[in-house]
């Protein structure tokens, strides 16, 4: 068949992009879902010091992924610890997505309250 000569080299230069771009975006989308469960894990550990009557903040920030913002939040007889993260896509010029974590924990009684 000489009228197919070449057609895979044809075919493979048009998919190409899309596949890269494919795998460009799954790998973006793991990264993210890793930096989400990291995230939820520094605010649990954030809430539940700040519940304990320790410093929150810092307990969340030992366990929160790099460039990550913690906030400790009491009001009352509740804890709220909020975590944000950027995850930056593979690619160089594409912007960053930020994901966030809650953790809410009660105070414990006979602590002295909650602690940012």
């Amino acid at each position: 068949m000489p009228r197919d000569r070449g057609s895979f080299t044809a075919e493979l230069a048009a998919g190409l992009p899309a596949l890269l771009l494919l795998l460009l975006a799954g790998l973006t989308a793991v990264n993210a879902v890793a930096t989400k469960a990291a995230c939820l894990g520094a605010a649990r550990e954030a809430a539940l010091a700040a519940s304990r009557g320790q410093p929150g903040g810092p307990a969340g920030a030992a366990a929160a992924p790099a460039g990550a913002e913690v906030s400790v939040v009491g009001d009352g007889d509740r804890v709220t610890a909020t975590v944000r993260a950027p995850v930056r896509a593979l690619g160089a010029r594409l912007p960053r997505i930020t994901v966030t974590a809650t953790a809410v924990a009660a105070v414990e009684p006979g602590n002295p309250g909650p602690q940012p």
